[in-house]
């Protein structure tokens, strides 16, 4: 089956690399991600049809490439860590850094990087890797030793957990605080 699958995929789906890679371009915000996007695609098509050879080999592979992008585009609206912002661009003057934001920023910062640390080690290579120093994915899963795929499954359950730690957090910061009579008395009743 895998050699009929490689016939076919060489056959069916690389001859449209040169135009999948054109409407990577035409399309994607970031030239230099288009061979990872185009890679990823690749990566996508095999895996579906190991399940069931499509009907449209073409159709079948600009789908897939659409949908990549439109996956991306939702993760990084959603989990968006973005260090290219300048101070101009956040329309916040420095009158208005008032020491109470400066501590609550300070806090915020402070919980993100415990939420960080409370991460596995490859997590947060994997992280810091793609979204601090900027490698492609391709470098960083290469970096960590790992599959692309398993470096995207990897990074999306770690901002997911990074987001839902924060989340809670900022729930149990807003959340009234019990007195120390209903404390005790809430232990006592354990």
């Amino acid at each position: 089956m895998s050699r009929d699958l490689d016939r076919w995929f060489v056959s069916e789906i690389l001859p449209h690399e040169a135009a999948l890679t054109r409407y990577l371009r035409r399309v994607w915000k970031s030239p230099a991600e288009v061979p990872d996007l185009r890679q990823e695609t690749y990566v996508r098509v095999y895996e579906s049809a190991a399940k069931a050879v499509p009907r449209s080999p073409k159709n079948f592979l600009f789908t897939i490439a659409r949908n990549l992008m439109i996956d991306k585009m939702r993760r990084e609206r959603v989990v968006s860590i973005d260090y290219t912002q300048d101070l101009d661009s956040l329309d916040v003057s420095m009158e208005e850094l008032t020491p109470e934001r400066r501590l609550t920023a300070r806090e915020e910062l402070q919980r993100l990087t415990e939420a960080f640390d409370c991460l596995p080690e490859t997590t947060r290579s994997a992280i810091w890797l793609r979204r601090v120093d900027g490698l492609s994915q391709r470098e960083t899963a290469q970096r960590l030793g790992i599959q692309e795929g398993a470096l995207e499954a990897l990074m999306i359950r770690g901002l997911r957990k990074l987001a839902m730690t924060l989340s809670s957090a900022g729930d149990r910061r807003d959340a009234p605080k019990a007195s120390t009579q209903e404390t005790e008395r809430g232990q006592r009743n354990d």
